[in-house]
């Protein structure tokens, strides 16, 4: 990519500033509403299986979005994009916290995910759009810190709120900043004449292939591990998100004014970074999501406490951002790339490893290593995809970029819901069968005293037994299939280690299709 950006003024820089806030805002929401779910539900008197739609029409909302800011941003210009998003998002945040009942509380959640998912493309197009090649690192690493830091405080944070204010003030902590930034940033951000001719070239049967393929995936997602992966239900829904898929692609490869441009991919660069964007994606929403759970089934903690714990990552995150960005600039991306996925794996497997009373001092070092990699699994390999691009493929790429990592993250919780669900009921039966052979280590495993195994006390029922020891075993069966879950997600960061060598290099990754001369 050449120097085609002039140098940009104090203005600029705000604007982007404000265009990273609303981003965090957008992947905050996620964590913070996530932690207060049960008080929700309460509050509006929702089913136990009505609830997760909360969580799911945000996401199914926000992943159909995520792909369309390319074409939105033609149309639109990047500036009025974003004020249009940030304003939209802040308005069904309003909504969604004076809401009385579940069917307008999902309502308003469906317009804050699509306005949510757009704010996150468009800032890491607005890196390469709006600052010189040299400046990129800097903006990136900015970008960077957003995305990453949202998911690690968004439990404590959502848990500092629900317990002091109310699970209302989850919405509405989104209003201020948004007002902010939706009144600022037209002033701020450079000026361009939006092509709202293109409106009439919008591809719709495409669009509703995409939106039915996307859709059909982030549900059968969701409920494979509980329904079955082979249930009838999950079976139609994959060969239905799978079918669309096909004929979107088909059609969009040979339309005239694609709403996706999928033609990027024939960059190699771009198809890396793409896949490592993925494999990030599975490891780092896998392991915000795994840890929680872990700590508030077997360790018992509220959603503070847990909070607390897992700030660790954001710390070690944030230290590294400045180091990160300093040598991303000066660098082969492949290195930092290859450096921070084998640093992520050793992160991931080092919690496969961990014991059933595994607390915060057990895991500290797993998440110093994971919070300093997951900087390097970043910033590279966005440089590595869109670095090499012109500017006017850069909005559909950034699209396709983020959507691979929030497939990676929709993927991977989906796994480790399977081995969660799958595995534990296997673990605690071998567990009661080494205990009723008078295994001693099986005792200790489920933290039984060793005494009281080995000299039963008299008069005690079989029946009264068996409910002393069924919550300990269940416990320990959770806590093997949990490092059986991080152990998965320790494969795949290899996965993505494996994956660099075949990535272009500095001088191999132009857009061929860009003329440009350009150069990761």
């Amino acid at each position: 990519m050449t120097e085609r950006v002039t140098e940009p003024s104090a203005a600029t820089w705000l604007g982007f500033v404000l265009m990273c806030l609303g981003m965090f805002m957008a992947i905050l929401d996620i964590q913070v509403v996530a932690t207060s779910l049960p008080t929700i539900q309460s509050t509006l008197a929702i089913s136990r299986e009505a609830m997760s739609w909360i969580q799911t029409a945000y996401l199914i909302a926000e992943i159909i979005a995520i792909p369309l800011t390319g074409w939105l941003t033609r149309v639109l210009t990047l500036r009025w994009l974003f004020v249009i998003a940030i304003s939209l998002f802040t308005l069904a945040s309003i909504g969604c916290a004076f809401s009385s009942s579940f069917t307008t509380l999902v309502s308003f959640r469906v317009l804050q995910g699509f306005a949510g998912g757009v704010l996150i493309p468009a800032v890491f197009s607005a890196v390469f759009l709006l600052f010189p090649i040299r400046l990129h690192p800097v903006a990136t690493t900015m970008a960077g810190i957003m995305a990453v830091l949202a998911p690690t405080v968004g439990p404590v944070v959502g848990g500092w709120i629900t317990d002091t204010w109310s699970w209302h003030w989850l919405f509405l902590i989104n209003v201020a900043p948004g007002v902010v930034a939706a009144l600022a940033t037209p002033m701020l951000l450079p000026r361009e004449r939006p092509r709202l001719s293109d409106l009439a070239t919008l591809d719709v049967p495409s669009l509703g292939l995409l939106a039915v393929s996307l859709a059909c995936l982030e549900i059968g997602l969701k409920e494979g591990p509980q329904r079955g992966w082979l249930s009838p239900f999950c079976s139609i829904l994959i060969v239905l998100s799978a079918a669309a898929a096909t004929v979107f692609a088909i059609r969009t490869l040979r339309a005239a004014h694609p709403v996706v441009e999928l033609s990027t991919f024939r960059s190699r660069s771009f198809a890396i970074g793409c896949a490592l964007s993925f494999f990030l994606g599975v490891g780092l929403f896998g392991s915000v999501y795994l840890m929680p759970v872990f700590l508030a089934y077997v360790r018992h903690h509220d959603a503070f406490e847990i909070g607390t714990i897992m700030l660790v990552t954001g710390v070690a995150q944030l230290a590294t951002a400045p180091i990160a960005g300093l040598l991303e600039s000066r660098f082969d991306p492949r290195w930092l790339s290859a450096a921070g996925f084998g640093l992520f794996a050793i992160g991931l497997g080092c919690s496969a490893f961990e014991s059933r009373v595994a607390d915060f001092q057990e895991m500290f070092w797993p998440q110093v290593l994971r919070g300093v990699a997951i900087m390097f699994c970043l910033l590279p390999p966005t440089r590595l995809a869109l670095g090499s691009l012109t500017a006017s493929r850069v909005p559909d790429a950034s699209g396709l970029f983020n959507l691979m990592r929030n497939l990676g993250g929709a993927i991977g919780i989906a796994l480790i819901d399977t081995i969660l669900y799958g595995r534990t009921g296997g673990h605690a039966d071998a567990l009661r069968e080494r205990l009723i052979a008078g295994d001693v280590t099986a005792a200790q495993a489920i933290g039984l005293d060793v005494t009281l195994f080995t000299h039963r006390p008299p008069q005690v029922s079989d029946a009264t037994v068996e409910a002393y020891l069924r919550p300990m075993v269940e416990k320990a069966a959770f806590a093997l299939s949990a490092n059986e879950a991080w152990a998965l997600l320790a494969c795949v960061a290899l996965l993505g280690l494996l994956l660099i060598p075949f990535a272009a290099g500095p001088l191999e990754g132009t857009d061929e299709n860009s003329g440009d001369g350009a150069l990761n």
